[in-house]
């Protein structure tokens, strides 16, 4: 975008105001940098912390607040998102903002606010839920939010509405993939359970405060009740869906959890305490980055014993190795007729690729699901036994998941 390409992304996998937002810090970089883009997302997350404050604050009071602030600061997906630059934690921010609106009364800014998160990614449309239930009294005042939320996202993601039918084409796909599964969770619990898994990791036992305060906001279901268990029961309901389960898909629920959470005053202190459990988490998992990451290993080796120009095939989840011809390999998918057909060892002979870089993030969990990815499995099982492997590192003393290079 800010090197000659406009502001067309001509991709919406994803809508693009979170992409506007990076791309002026973007402009006095050569090339993309992604610590630059990390750096703009964790701002978000801070200011993710800040809108559990003001909703908290805004639907129960000043310990709900600090409650929900403290909850969303500590939370294990929270803070391991936070350092990446994806659309969950902009979207937490997106969703945190709207229902503080919304709770507060602010109908109009409140669809607004909604619309931006939905620009940021398209699960924030289910904003319109507790849109609905703050507005439903006021006719006039919410077809305003309505109008506004439409609004918002067609100025911050206008060529979705430009190439209308290869947008919805691409959100489509997107979403199909989500629901029809993922490569790694194959063998998961059912989508309800496994959710509540991966907000217990993120949460600890802080997420039975959570769930008692969701209880009792459905009992005494005065307006922010209203506002806040509707959005996580619909959100909670449609990630019920997917069958894939990624630990970030949960991160909206976190603000009006922690909201919730905060309901109960007399117990305050006690979820509290419990936060140092996921406190201890993320740091434990923060400490990881202090080692080196094997990829960065390999990609020294490469680049100082294989030719330059080389053929390489390699997996995805690697770094980008420049200065080599390098086929990309396709992320495996659950459909049989969609598997790539270059993971076959004899065609990338034929293709004249000498060198295959393979790597655990994508080979272990093709691996352990051999029955849904009988191709990959024959192609990983090929290079093991008839191709010479030149080079091995993993997880000793690092950080990552295995890598090898293989001559073919």
């Amino acid at each position: 975008m800010v090197h000659g390409g406009g502001l067309d992304p001509h991709w919406f996998d994803y809508p693009t105001l979170l992409m506007y937002l990076l791309a002026p810090f973007q402009a006095w970089q050569g090339s993309p940098s992604y610590l630059t883009a990390r750096i703009v997302v964790l701002v978000l997350a801070l200011g993710a912390i800040a809108a559990a404050w003001w909703l908290g604050q805004r639907s129960y009071g000043v310990t709900a607040g600090a409650v929900a602030a403290a909850l969303v600061a500590v939370e294990t997906t929270e803070v391991a998102y936070s350092r990446m630059a994806v659309t969950d934690v902009p979207l937490t921010l997106g969703v945190g903002a709207a229902l503080a609106l919304l709770v507060s009364g602010r109908i109009e800014l409140g669809g607004l606010a909604a619309g931006l998160a939905t620009s940021i990614k398209y699960p924030g449309v289910l904003l319109l839920v507790p849109l609905v239930v703050a507005g439903y009294r006021q006719p006039r005042r919410l077809a305003v939010g309505v109008a506004l939320a439409a609004v918002a996202f067609c100025a911050t993601s206008p060529f979705f509405v430009a190439h209308l039918g290869s947008a919805v084409s691409d959100a489509y796909r997107v979403q199909k993939l989500a629901h029809q599964g993922w490569l790694g969770f194959e063998h998961d619990h059912v989508a309800p359970i496994a959710f509540v898994i991966q907000l217990w990791h993120g949460l600890g036992p802080a997420l039975l405060v959570c769930a008692l305060g969701l209880v009792v906001a459905l009992v005494r279901h005065k307006q922010a009740d209203l506002i806040l268990a509707s959005f996580a029961i619909v959100y909670f309901v449609d990630i019920s869906t997917f069958g894939a389960h990624f630990d970030r898909y949960v991160l909206p629920l976190v603000l009006p959890l922690g909201a919730l959470a905060g309901r109960l005053r007399a117990l305050a202190p006690v979820t509290l305490l419990l936060l140092v459990v996921p406190l201890t988490w993320a740091v434990r998992d923060a400490r990881k980055l202090t080692k080196t990451d094997t990829r960065v290993v390999a990609h020294r080796w490469v680049e100082s014993h294989l030719p330059r120009g080389a053929h390489l095939a390699v997996d995805p989840s690697l770094t980008p190795f420049a200065g080599f011809r390098v086929l990309q390999l396709q992320l495996p998918l659950p459909e049989e007729d969609h598997a790539d057909p270059n993971r076959s060892v004899r065609r990338l002979r034929k293709e004249g690729v000498r060198y295959v870089i393979a790597t655990g993030a994508i080979a272990d969990r093709v691996l352990a699901a051999r029955e849904h990815y009988p191709k990959e499995t024959a192609f990983y099982d090929n290079l093991r036994a008839h191709a010479k492997r030149l080079f091995y590192v993993h997880e000793d003393g690092l950080n990552g998941p295995w890598v090898a290079v293989y001559r073919i």
